[in-house]
């Protein structure tokens, strides 16, 4: 008698293997982003650059993709994916490069301006490859692995600047320069990404879909427009300080990148592994009741960050509110695309991220100015202007999540 095979239980066996090796293809890609970003919002304040304008960086690279991204949306839904997650991921290298390249703050703001381009084609269709391939039985289990392996690389490039000090004292260099090599080494490994995406889909036959069908109009998104629109009040919230955070403890605390890298590095680990869990978690009270209850408990460890008196407590509650905030990460991309027809998945993750993004660019400028300026004290409530984003950010994602379960706790993906 033949044995029958034994069904897989683990959390991301129902992922087809094709899926996991592109997810894979991209953390090189990853590693980059988390040192470009720990970079920007803590090596260049230490050396002198406003927090004003490390949030105009991040103003000019989030403008580039909202001018971008929908017209290559379109595109991808109407052309096919490959070749925008291929392009978006090789632009990505030499963004990196420019970086390592120069301190030049208008070179630093055209080079933003190219990744933002590079993230746009990404975003206009990483996800609707990841959905198209997919079903809604394994689709949580996609998700869930792309963001933990986008998340852990991303981590751990973040934690590079822990290796820098030792680096200097073994080559003489200085720490400006150890920066410096660093940017170049990382950018030309990271042409590896597009490589490999290359390979793996150089044979993908494109699910797209005919112009009559979809048109270049945006009938039918009403439901997906309104997801995004209160999305974005989260976003909002989320601009104020989280991409600031390195930023946050240099001023609050004295901590230098050569420890906010590798401490943020911790903090992203966290945030990969608790993401582990998000299919288990929606298997178990459902896609939506998951996404309110993680997002939901984070806000109150959000808020109590106003309030803390030194790094270490800081330091913890910063790590609880990371895992359990962007555990629902996957989540919220899977119940999106889950909520959307196949022909318009390019558009409705672009439109999500675009319209998030809008009001995350703009509050990260102000977050960046609350920082640098000290006239936004609120002594009535013991806050600093050091204090007072996490107090606004916290508010602001108590109202878009309660906007979410009013609007979207009926509403189950079928797609």
């Amino acid at each position: 008698m033949t044995e029958e095979p034994k069904p897989k239980h683990g959390i991301w066996s129902p992922v087809p293997p094709k899926v996991r090796l592109l997810i894979l293809a991209t953390v090189l890609n990853g590693l980059a982003f988390g040192y470009l970003l720990i970079y920007v919002m803590a090596f260049l304040p230490e050396v002198g650059v406003s927090p004003a304008v490390v949030g105009a960086i991040f103003g000019v690279e989030g403008l580039a993709l909202i001018l971008a991204g929908i017209p290559f949306a379109m595109l991808s839904d109407l052309k096919g994916r490959k070749w925008f997650v291929i392009a978006g991921n090789l632009i990505f290298a030499p963004t990196i490069i420019a970086f390592g390249l120069s301190r030049d703050i208008n070179v630093l703001y055209v080079a933003a301006a190219i990744g933002g381009v590079g993230e746009a084609m990404g975003l206009s269709s990483w996800n609707a490859l990841i959905a198209d391939e997919t079903d809604l039985t394994n689709r949580d289990s996609a998700f869930s692995l792309s963001f933990v392996v986008g998340t852990a690389s991303f981590s751990i490039g973040s934690a590079l600047p822990l290796s820098f000090g030792w680096i200097a004292a073994m080559t003489g260099l200085d720490t400006v320069a150890v920066h410096s090599w660093a940017f170049l080494v990382i950018g030309a490994a990271s042409f590896g990404s597009p490589v490999a995406l290359w390979f793996l889909l150089r044979d993908y036959k494109e699910k797209v879909h005919s112009q009559k069908t979809q048109g270049l109009k945006l009938g039918g998104m009403g439901q997906t427009l309104r997801f995004s629109l209160i999305n974005s009040i989260i976003g909002f919230g989320a601009g104020l300080i989280i991409p600031l955070i390195g930023t946050w403890l240099w001023l609050k605390f004295s901590v230098p990148d050569a420890y906010s890298g590798p401490y943020l590095a911790l903090a992203g680990l966290t945030i990969a592994f608790s993401a582990v869990a998000s299919p288990r978690i929606s298997k178990s009270i459902g896609l939506f009741p998951a996404i309110v209850a993680t997002a939901g408990s984070s806000t109150l460890f959000m808020l109590s960050l106003a309030f803390v008196p030194n790094v270490f407590l800081a330091g913890g509650l910063y790590l609880v509110r990371a895992g359990l905030m962007n555990m629902n990460a996957p989540l919220m991309d899977s119940f999106l695309m889950g909520i959307t027809s196949p022909q318009r998945r390019g558009l409705a993750s672009t439109l999500n991220a675009i319209i998030w993004r809008i009001p995350n660019t703009g509050s990260t400028f102000i977050g960046g100015i609350v920082l640098a300026s000290g006239t936004f004290d609120v002594p009535a409530l013991g806050l600093s202007h050091l204090d007072l984003p996490w107090v606004l950010a916290a508010g602001l994602y108590a109202l878009g999540i309660g906007l979410l379960y009013t609007n979207f706790r009926k509403i189950k993906p079928t797609m």
